[in-house]
């Protein structure tokens, strides 16, 4: 027996010591875990975010991927939420009624006991009325007279059962009242406890409603936040190009002209389809491109600006401020400094039969710097958001048109007038002040002679297919075929004709976008549009595309311009996109 307890002994210790080697490795392992998970923190805190309520350019798609991350995320509990509280509020609907019954209920039973109790006391008063009788007979009555007068017993025999069982169905009546009365309240009680205990389930219900509704309320806010900022990143992604033509180059990128162009590229499949935007989303104001074309056929600055800022007038001796405030410089010397620091048009121009188009050009901007600045009062960013400045001024043929121009202000209502500008219009300039929008063409010959097509404009038809910061999603043109052209009518039909969730209408291709976008053939499956034989557009005398025509398989449909653009910017896979509300549709 000693023997096997020193065997055992030995053994535990054994055990003792492997347990003490194990936890010693577990103790290492855990150090350097946390070490090295400390040292990963570290660099994590250092290593930036990119700033998403302001994001770089090269920063949109991440920001994107995190919005919908969060999006999809909050999702899956907002859903549960709003089925949660959708449940409460029908149980609340249905506790409000079975109160409300009880309470009807409850009501007609105090009616029944008043009344019973009323009918009681009525046949309490009947009863002691009687018995106040029956007491008079009964003591005037003399039974031993009627005994012997053997005619008049049969009949006093009568009247005193008679009387018997009248007390007798009066004491039966009263009780059954009473009887009633302690039914009717027991069933008060009972119903006054029912309604306490529905009133208290209803409060909790309610509260924990009320809970839900707030939380649904502050996450529908939250991913309207989302989708707002959602909103602002896929605008930024759509401008495609600067508003105003500024400094850079040309950008003519390969493969997004139409059939003919020299910067047309066979997409290799047939058939095909591509839509090509005339200008961009801001066609206010004064054309740059149109402006260039103007000054090539000979117009002047004058009827330039007459034709740009219609409802405007020109005043050629406005006493100017001597200095501007200048986002980031102070307050500068307005006409030696800051407008000839702008660049908002090549200076090549003025050498290639286009300086009546600078000329122009510094009227809009000293005239746009004076009404944005309260006459030179204020400060005016030196952005493309604004106007572009830079501190390297120009002495060339811009600071000629700056001189040649000096004094020079459109005004409107008494003041320098807000004088936009955008580098394309498409040919069609907006109104800014009420007046109808013009065609902006040589005799009105549209689009084959518009002024923007005659100073090649690079945005006047081109089709979209990267993202401004050079991102392709994979495809080398803007090119699609014939079932992508009717899976964006299937989009259509989902967003303006129901049958599907709009929220699943997005590109395809989720490695660039995210989401959870039915596939084509899901979307199929709702539309029914399988093909498309051939498309042609309708433009409006506004200057926007106003019916699109598609032969399908389904046959012919009509879809305004407005929804056409909504839908295919929404499924079109990549960055391709429509940047106008004017534009057409090429097949192959």
């Amino acid at each position: 027996m000693s023997k096997l307890i020193t065997t055992e002994g030995k053994e535990q210790r054994a055990k003792n010591r492997g347990k003490s080697v194990l936890f010693y490795i577990v103790c290492c392992m855990f150090f350097v875990l946390t070490s090295t998970l400390l040292l990963f923190h570290s660099f994590t805190l250092v290593s930036s975010e990119p700033n998403c309520d302001s994001p770089a350019i090269g920063d949109i798609d991440y920001c994107l991927e995190k919005i919908q991350r969060e999006i999809d995320a909050l999702k899956p509990a907002h859903e549960y939420n709003k089925k949660e509280l959708s449940d409460l509020e029908a149980q609340i609907a249905s506790l409000t009624k079975r109160i409300n019954a009880l309470s009807a209920q409850l009501k007609e039973t105090e009616k029944n006991l008043t009344q019973r109790e009323e009918d009681l006391a009525y046949a309490k008063r009947i009863f002691e009325e009687k018995t106040k009788n029956h007491y008079k007979f009964i003591r005037f009555y003399d039974a031993f007279s009627a005994f012997i007068a053997s005619s008049d017993a049969s009949e006093a025999f009568r009247e005193i059962n008679f009387r018997q069982k009248a007390a007798d169905e009066d004491r039966k009546t009263m009780g059954k009242y009473a009887t009633d009365i302690d039914k009717l309240e027991a069933d008060k009680a009972s119903l006054e406890k029912n309604q306490k205990s529905l009133t208290s389930v209803k409060a909790g219900v309610a509260k924990r409603a009320d809970f839900l509704e707030g939380e649904v309320a502050k996450t529908e806010t939250y991913l309207t936040t989302l989708s707002s900022k959602q909103q602002a990143l896929i605008a930024q992604k759509e401008a495609g190009f600067q508003t105003s033509v500024g400094e850079t180059p040309p950008t003519l990128e390969p493969c997004s002209g139409p059939p003919g162009s020299s910067n047309f590229c066979d997409p290799g499949f047939r058939p095909a389809y591509a839509a090509f935007s005339f200008g961009a989303p801001h066609r206010t104001g004064l054309s740059q491109y149109g402006a260039y074309g103007r000054a090539k056929l000979g117009q002047n600055a004058e009827t330039i600006l007459a034709d740009y800022f219609q409802g405007s007038s020109l005043n050629k001796g406005y006493s100017v401020p001597a200095t501007i405030g200048v986002s980031g410089y102070g307050r500068l010397a307005f006409e030696d400094n800051y407008l000839l620091g702008i660049y908002e048009v090549p200076e090549s121009w003025g050498d290639n039969g286009g300086f009546e188009a600078l000329k122009a050009q510094a009227v809009a901007a000293r005239s746009y710097a004076l009404a944005v600045t309260n006459g030179g009062s204020g400060t005016i960013c030196t952005t493309e958001a604004c106007q572009v400045y830079k501190p390297q001024l120009k002495s060339g043929k811009w600071a000629q048109a700056v001189r040649d121009t000096r004094g020079w202000v459109l005004i409107k209502d008494g003041a320098p007038a807000k004088a936009y500008y955008a580098s394309t219009s498409g040919g069609f300039t907006i109104s800014q002040w009420g007046w109808t929008g013009i065609k902006d063409a040589k005799g009105g010959d549209w689009p084959n002679q518009a002024y923007e097509k005659i100073s090649a404009s690079p945005w006047f038809y081109k089709g979209w297919y990267k993202s401004r910061g050079g991102a392709t999603c994979g495809k080398s043109n803007p090119w699609l075929t014939g079932q992508q052209t009717a899976d964006i009518i299937n989009a259509w039909q989902v967003l303006y004709k129901g049958g599907g969730d709009t929220g699943r209408i997005s590109p395809v291709d989720t490695a660039c976008w995210g989401g959870n976008p039915y596939s084509i053939s899901e979307l199929a499956g709702i539309g029914g549009y399988t093909s498309v034989d051939s498309v042609s557009v309708v433009y409006a005398n506004s200057g926007s595309t106003q019916t699109i025509l598609l032969g399908t398989n389904k046959g012919s449909i009509n879809i305004s311009g407005d929804e056409f653009k909504k839908a295919f910017n929404l499924r079109a896979p990549g960055y391709i996109g429509l940047k106008s509300s004017l534009f057409n549709i090429e097949k192959l």
